[in-house]
């Protein structure tokens, strides 16, 4: 068992800001870290193994879940499918110790802010972080992935200021620069929240 204190890191930040690329990196180097397995109702893809990369629920038990008030968030993605966290997902493993990181939206984050009211080991356990990316980088990292026309990447920043204003809210903030700058600035912020995680327990 570790003998620091498990927290719960809930990163959000617009898209291309390398939110995703963060939480990967901190499970993949830091030990005694898991991604939050989320659910959703799509199919899973080649590879991708039920309990491991997601819950996947049909959309009949994706409604019994809900009907149960087992998620601490959800949403239509698209308009097509539905993603979520089951409270069980962020839970169990923060009760036997385990250290988790998840990547969402900011109304994913508000979602877990209220979660935090009701469940004292979220309240305990957790800490939000914030990617900030100026407006400049944003489009520019973007257009270097070359996935999005201009319309959508248009669309996308129009999303992105309305992130952007939400980050006061959030216990940290990265001022995003390179990869190994965030990533450093993340270990740096951990640090923090298992000291907070420490004194709340």
């Amino acid at each position: 068992m570790p003998t620091e204190p498990p927290v719960l890191l809930v990163v959000a930040g617009p898209a291309g800001s390398g939110k995703s690329t963060l939480c990967d990196r901190l499970v993949k180097e830091v030990p005694g870290f898991a991604r939050v397995v989320t659910t959703t109702t799509r199919a899973p893809r080649a590879g991708e193994i039920d309990g491991v990369h997601y819950h996947f629920l049909s959309p009949e038990q994706f409604d019994a879940k809900l009907a149960a008030n087992a998620f601490l968030e959800w949403a239509w993605v698209h308009g097509k499918r539905r993603y979520g966290t089951l409270a069980s997902s962020v839970l169990e493993p923060l009760a036997r110790g385990e250290s988790l990181v998840i990547s969402v939206d900011v109304q994913g984050v508000a979602s877990f802010r209220a979660a935090a009211a009701i469940h004292p080991l979220i309240r305990q356990r957790m800490s939000t972080v914030f990617i900030l990316v100026s407006r400049a980088r944003l489009i520019a990292r973007m257009r270097a992935r070359a996935q999005d026309d201009e319309a959508e990447i248009a669309g996308r920043m129009k999303t992105a200021e309305c992130e952007l204003r939400e980050a006061s809210k959030f216990d940290f903030t990265i001022k995003s620069r390179t990869r190994d700058e965030d990533f450093a600035a993340l270990l740096e912020i951990l640090k923090q929240a298992r000291a907070r995680a420490a004194g709340a327990a």
